[in-house]
């Protein structure tokens, strides 16, 4: 694989997907990463990463479903995404590394419902939206309590989707990112930079993958 950024293109059932492959250097294993619901890969935790984790080993595939793809505003339901995801699965697979499945928000969700199915490595849910915001009765702790693989949770201090204190007890890892929002923006009054949270997410995820094997 070239070390140079790529874009691959591949359609699946739900429409046709975009992979930009950030290669490392002497890969080990890849961090595939998908977008929320209401952006793209341009979002700051998922920039921050594919920056950081080349140089580590870990190839970073920023996924982009067919919606996004398309131009569309609004991200289809749950089951839709789930087929896009699968429909790229063999893409990120075919370099026989180890495939690490992952995204922030609803693409969270989906890596976390559908590990198992795939034979993901391990899931990486970056600001898992526990619930819709004011509404904690909602729980969707069951899809991340059943990935079935090693599971980190990147949360915001202060996310609306679920703050850590939140989060139920379960064989999964959680790490804080102080302050942060759902997209794990920090106000000025904490004290904390962009760049310093940033620093905090993407140490967290590297000590983990590392501690992976």
């Amino acid at each position: 694989m070239s070390r140079q950024p790529r874009t691959q293109n591949v359609t699946t059932d739900a429409g046709e997907a975009r992979i930009t492959w950030v290669p490392a250097p002497a890969p080990r294993r890849v961090l595939a990463v998908s977008h929320g619901a209401g952006g793209g890969i341009e979002a700051r935790d998922l920039k921050a990463l594919a920056a950081a984790l080349p140089g580590h080993g870990v190839t970073v595939a920023l996924v982009e479903q067919p919606w996004r793809v398309a131009g569309k505003k609004v991200a289809p339901a749950p089951k839709t995404l789930d087929t896009g995801w699968r429909g790229l699965w063999p893409a990120l697979a075919a370099h026989g590394l180890p495939v690490i499945a992952g995204g922030r928000s609803a693409g969270a969700r989906v890596a976390c419902r559908t590990a198992t199915e795939l034979g993901a490595a391990a899931v990486l849910a970056l600001s898992f939206p526990l619930h819709p915001p004011g509404k904690p009765e909602k729980s969707r702790a069951d899809e991340l309590l059943g990935t079935g693989v090693p599971t980190l949770v990147v949360q915001g201090g202060n996310d609306p989707f679920g703050k850590p204190g939140e989060f139920p007890s379960g064989s999964y890892t959680l790490a804080e990112v102080p302050h942060g929002d759902h997209g794990f923006a920090v106000p000025k009054r904490s004290g904390l930079t962009e760049e310093q949270a940033m620093g905090i997410l993407t140490e967290a995820v590297t000590g983990w993958l590392m501690s992976l094997g």
